[in-house]
């Protein structure tokens, strides 16, 4: 399984269920949407600024989260930036990989 980051922005008619609903009841849904997926919520943060919204989940793989980005977006209701998180042993196996790679003019 691998973690996501969503950074959601609600739009105007987003920012109206919230306030008609309540975060409470927004934070069960994602997370009962997320473990119906196989996933797990990890964490779920409003916030002030450009970003209404911080959401870690786990997903079983990379479709199932573009799959949640995807549905939020087409809803209308806010827009959605998905991170990959990379767990510090993957990092440690990335960095063990011999790219090739020169900077220009190197």
């Amino acid at each position: 399984m691998g973690s996501y980051l969503f950074k959601v922005s609600y739009s105007v008619e987003g920012l109206k269920g919230i306030a008609r609903e309540g975060a409470e009841h927004r934070v069960a849904f994602i997370g009962k949407m997320i473990e119906g997926l196989g996933g797990k919520l990890g964490s779920f943060h409003f916030a002030f600024g450009d970003t209404d919204a911080y959401v870690i989940g786990e997903f079983p793989d990379d479709k199932t989260a573009a799959a949640v980005a995807m549905a939020v977006g087409a809803s209308g209701t806010g827009s959605c930036e998905t991170v990959k998180l990379l767990t510090p042993a993957d990092v440690d196996e990335a960095r063990a990989i011999t790219t090739g790679y020169q900077p220009p003019g190197a």
